[in-house]
């Protein structure tokens, strides 16, 4: 199973972001569509890297637009960069989620007394190699870090590349101590401080900072694997986070060809799941006032072909404007 990445827009600025596609070249999520497991038997699991190690910029997976792909978190209107606090240079792993995961914020852990904060597991990648950001790695768990954000469960699982040339050796939290001697003190100083330079106070953790070992951290992945699964059956409520691609709604919507036919219609959007996708219909020459990349994305994204009816079922995104003369929202 392979993945490659696609970027559209320009690094560091609000309209960047970073498209995943599977092995036959189709636009996926790295939330849904990515396989939690690598090797279920040998508890292998995938992990998506948002921030490679001793960068800054926050990148994240956004689960509230369509497709999730990664962009830069925003607060207040501009983008976020994390501080270096001394001595660290950015973030100090490769930073990521494990995709089919989700800590729900409907649930209070009996182990940190708080509820979760609505996105998939974070993971630290202790390997050596400097990942790339949209990368997916194969990761063995090591342990996990209780950190409670402004209120929220988040917990931190310690996780090594299984292509790392020592991945055999780490196969548990006391390792990384004995191998990696300070990583795991500088973790949990850089978790504590990192908010401190925006004016925020220290953070605080469960277990008083303790780091849990690879038994403890893997039943809590898969506890959140489980959230997952409720919040895409519809067990528990999704709030505004974006699973579903299509919605049941009609609006109007207006194409020009490039031979100047202008077609418009007002056509149904079907309520479907990002899994049920029947196919792609690829576009290469629309034009219309919109970006023309972002548009081209999209189109081929999310056009599907009704043949009995013998016309475009198009399957239009939840920020599409109605406003012809606005580019898409995504």
């Amino acid at each position: 199973m392979s993945f490659t990445v696609e970027e559209r827009g320009r690094p560091n600025t609000q309209d960047y972001r970073v498209f995943f596609k599977n092995s036959e070249g189709k636009y996926i999520s790295p939330f849904h569509d990515i396989p939690i497991y690598a090797n279920e038997a040998e508890n292998i699991f995938h992990a998506v890297v948002e921030v490679p190690r001793w960068t800054n910029a926050k990148m994240e997976i956004a689960t509230k637009d369509p497709l999730n792909p990664l962009k830069q978190d925003i607060k207040k209107g501009n983008l976020r960069y994390v501080a270096n606090v001394f001595p660290h240079k950015g973030y100090i792993w490769n930073y990521g989620a494990i995709p089919q995961t989700w800590e729900d914020p409907n649930h209070k852990d009996s182990d940190t007394g708080c509820c979760g904060d609505n996105d998939p597991i974070d993971i630290c990648d202790i390997g050596n190699k400097v990942c790339s950001r949209g990368e997916i790695i194969k990761v063995k768990v090591l342990g996990t870090l209780a950190l409670i954000d402004e209120g929220e469960t988040d917990w931190k699982v310690i996780v090594i590349n299984t292509e790392d040339p020592e991945a055999a050796d780490f196969n548990n939290i006391d390792d990384v101590r004995r191998l990696k001697p300070g990583y795991l003190e500088a973790t949990f100083d850089w978790f504590k401080r990192y908010k401190v330079p925006d004016g925020k106070p220290e953070n605080q953790f469960a277990f008083n900072g303790e780091f849990k070992d690879r038994d403890f951290a893997i039943e809590t992945v898969k506890s959140t694997h489980e959230f997952w699964k409720a919040l895409i059956s519809k067990k528990t409520s999704a709030g505004d986070l974006n699973w579903q691609v299509l919605l049941e709604m009609k609006i109007p919507f207006q194409v020009q060809s490039t031979n100047g036919f202008t077609m418009r219609y007002k056509r149904k959007i079907l309520g479907r799941n990002l899994h049920s996708f029947l196919h792609f219909i690829s576009f290469q020459h629309i034009r219309t006032p919109h970006e023309l990349d972002r548009l081209d994305l999209y189109f081929r994204s999310h056009f599907l072909l009704d043949c009995d009816a013998c016309c475009w079922i198009v399957a239009i995104i939840s920020g599409l404007t109605e406003d012809y003369n606005k580019p898409f929202n995504s």
